[in-house]
């Protein structure tokens, strides 16, 4: 959807407009003239989530004078604590309809565009074109590094951030002479080593912080002036409430930014951040379900975090390991005499599958991972249950 353009971003040449960017102009690094490049400004954000929720308030607050945002999922409730351009009301409305209304809320006088839709290899170029920036709001990896290779094909800056429990990280990629995502990070990290903050939990406030200052990047990258971090990554750690600054280099190796490289076209990279792998032996919830009640209930296994566990877990008990203890060997005393029949659970699916390939291969069994844990198991055998 589009909203109305009106005056392009506010510029600054009627007493209403003038009141609103007075604490802009009032810069000597911005002024009139500063403000006038925010309203011709087009900025990118991919993502409409808790990062995505200050970036976007903050640029339309400075008047950026148009802001377009994609994303293809729902608000839910679970997404509230973090994600404050969203309201009660708006659980169930797609994400970009409400950011759209946040950010038009806030200033009626730009243009914000939402797309509703994932960003893909075939779609990433045309949506990207026609903006002077991109800022990744997002949290998959495949995504940020079909982000990247896009900035880096048409030679757009990046602002990006990444968070996770209590800890972030924000930089600037590819601008000048600094090194892109693929630079630092050139492969995705093995599947399960990472845990999504749907798996590990992240601190409300967290995205607020790092993403008020992506905001802050965007906007001197668009006024040029200051110094960006492009070179540089800021490292906060919320917990013990300290800021590293870590320089990055560009690599000349780099697949996508490299003297030689070898992505010269957008392909997405699903499989990289996917549980790679044989499949694995699976039950439904209802199977499950089914076999409790019939007085068969098998093992069960689960191996979310203590936190997810004392939220809600499954009935009838079983043993509770966490999957990094078995990737590490240090929980594989904990199955000892389990057979085929065991049923492994996590929140979604993934885990539990990962954790069952590992226990194959290190002990020979073959046990099941239940088809889309525990969320499965509320939607198709106890909706009573509280999601998470």
């Amino acid at each position: 959807m589009t909203c109305p353009q009106r005056l392009r971003g506010g510029t600054p040449s009627d007493s209403n407009q003038a009141e609103r960017y007075s604490r802009h102009t009032l810069l000597p690094e911005v002024g009139v003239a500063g403000q006038r490049k925010l309203a011709d400004a087009r900025v990118l954000i991919v993502g409409a989530g808790g990062l995505a929720a200050p970036v976007l308030s903050y640029l339309a607050g400075a008047g950026v004078g148009r802001l377009t945002v994609i994303d293809d999922d729902v608000v839910e409730l679970s997404n509230l604590h973090r994600q404050v351009i969203h309201r009660t009301a708006d659980i169930g409305v797609a994400k970009v309809d409400s950011a759209v209304r946040a950010a038009t809320d806030l200033n009626p006088d730009i243009e914000v565009v939402g797309i509703e839709a994932r960003l893909t290899a075939d779609n990433a170029l045309t949506v990207f074109a026609d903006h002077d920036l991109v800022v990744d709001a997002t949290d998959n990896f495949a995504t940020r590094y079909l982000i990247n290779d896009a900035c880096v094909l048409l030679g757009l800056p990046l602002v990006w951030s990444s968070i996770n429990r209590f800890d972030g990280q924000v930089t600037v990629w590819a601008y000048g002479e600094s090194p892109c995502y693929r630079c630092i990070f050139p492969t995705a990290p093995p599947p399960g080593t990472v845990p999504s903050c749907a798996e590990a939990g992240v601190v409300g406030s967290l995205p607020g912080v790092m993403g008020s200052i992506q905001a802050t990047e965007a906007v001197k990258l668009v006024l040029g002036i200051g110094e960006s971090l492009a070179g540089r990554m800021l490292v906060h750690d919320a917990l013990a409430g300290t800021w590293d600054s870590v320089p990055v280099v560009r690599d000349p190796q780099c697949a996508v930014c490299g003297e030689h490289p070898s992505i010269t076209v957008l392909q997405d990279e699903t499989g990289s951040c996917e549980v790679a792998g044989e499949a694995v032996p699976t039950i439904s919830a209802r199977e499950l379900a089914e076999l409790m009640e019939s007085g068969r209930a098998p093992v069960l296994v689960d191996v979310r975090t203590p936190g997810e566990r004392d939220i809600v877990s499954l009935p009838g008990g079983g043993i509770q390991v966490e999957v990094g203890e078995l990737r590490d060997g240090s929980g594989l005393d904990a199955l000892a005499g389990i057979d085929g029949s065991a049923v492994f659970y996590c929140k979604s699916g993934a885990r539990s599958a990962d954790a069952v390939r590992l226990v194959a291969a290190t002990t020979g069994v073959r046990a099941r991972s239940l088809d889309g844990g525990v969320l499965a198991w509320i939607d198709d055998v106890d909706p009573s249950l509280p999601r998470y």
